[in-house]
């Protein structure tokens, strides 16, 4: 994809856009808890109630999709530990991502997995070299999506992850 594309910090200022994107069916098919839910968590992540960091990403200055990283280590907790109880076989220093594409009629145009990838890449600048991403196993949009942007299923989490797919983002071999 030749378009910029560029990520900034979610800001309280970006919730009335957030609210918009969340209550469309793309979200909502994926999304586990209510808009305002959402709304609430990432408003604790905006004032550092949480350690997960949130963005939008935007495709030539304009806002098209909210992706975020959470630290594994700060999901050994419950309820993840109880709903997902395979976060603890993973790297202390692994890093899960989540990503959404906002409008509706920007879906399936390759934004998605180019988000993706330059995030990822950001996280490399920044030292992480274990990156997961859980789609659900059926939002087969997204698995493909990811599987562009070079994450892959893991083998020894098949099956064990109830109706996720664990992924995990495979490093150039260079770096």
């Amino acid at each position: 994809m030749a378009a910029d594309i560029s990520f900034t910090p979610v800001t309280t200022a970006d919730l009335p856009l957030l609210a918009a994107w969340l209550a469309q069916p793309h979200w909502r098919d994926w999304w586990r808890d209510d808009a305002e839910t959402e709304l609430g968590f990432i408003r604790d992540m905006i004032e550092g109630r949480d350690s997960t960091r949130p963005f939008l990403f935007r495709l030539d200055g304009r806002p098209v999709g909210y992706v975020q990283v959470w630290r594994i280590a700060d999901a050994r907790v419950d309820p993840w530990i109880t709903e997902a109880p395979w976060v603890m076989d993973l790297p202390d220093d692994a890093v899960g991502v989540d990503l959404s594409i906002g409008p509706a009629d920007l879906l399936s145009r390759g934004i998605g997995s180019g988000a993706l990838a330059g995030f990822v890449a950001l996280l490399r600048a920044e030292g992480h070299r274990t990156i997961l991403i859980d789609p659900d196993a059926a939002n087969l949009r997204a698995v493909r999506a990811y599987e562009k942007a070079g994450f892959r299923p893991i083998p020894e989490f098949l099956g064990r992850t109830g109706g996720c797919l664990l992924m995990r983002h495979e490093a150039d071999p260079a770096s």
